[in-house]
């Protein structure tokens, strides 16, 4: 039987891909909340009957797993096609603006929850959020040197928030308005 724990890590530490770092190194909890991130994804897609909109997710996870690899590697060990790039911000761009042309989008604030797929994709908007909070503070600290990180988790929130009212609007649903009328 494979054991799933090393005891590496009980004192810690854990590897990136080309040398060891504090649990609490400030890209292990960017790469975390990307998990995070990843892993609502797979909530809302559980529980969406959105065909379209699963196949989206599914696009959007494999990306972040990329994206997780190319915060993982140090700059010496990444090998070619590992590193984000600015055609993966074009194309997440472009999907957004697809998907919206095709969508009634809310002129101000929404409330989150009118259906459990899009419920759980304003979570993982949230949550996308606090990881570009983090990938922009990195940037600016040079600990990362990959602008294109920054332009795409910043470009998937934009995307996270119209898919969530694309599958609402599949469902004959329309989000809540934040503000009371009067």
């Amino acid at each position: 039987m494979r054991r799933l724990y090393t005891r590496r890590g009980d004192l810690g530490e854990t590897d990136l891909l080309g040398e060891r770092v504090a649990k609490d190194d400030p890209r292990i909890d960017l790469i975390g909340e990307l998990d995070e991130t990843t892993s609502i994804l797979g909530l809302a897609r559980s529980v969406s009957k959105s065909e379209r909109g699963n196949q989206i997710l599914i696009d959007i996870q494999r990306d972040l797993y990329r994206v997780m690899a190319d915060l993982a590697f140090v700059t010496d060990t990444r090998p070619p096609g590992y590193e984000t790039s600015a055609e993966w911000v074009e194309r997440i761009e472009e999907l957004t603006d697809q998907l919206a042309s095709e969508v009634e989008l809310p002129r101000q604030f929404v409330l989150p929850g009118e259906t459990q797929a899009s419920a759980a994709l304003d979570v993982a908007r949230a949550v996308v959020r606090r990881a570009e909070r983090q990938a922009v503070h990195l940037y600016r600290m040079k600990v990362i040197t990959n602008e294109h990180v920054v332009g795409y988790l910043n470009r998937l929130s934009s995307l996270l928030f119209v898919l969530a009212r694309y599958v609402e609007a599949e469902q004959g649903a329309h989000a809540e308005q934040a503000k009371q009328s009067s």
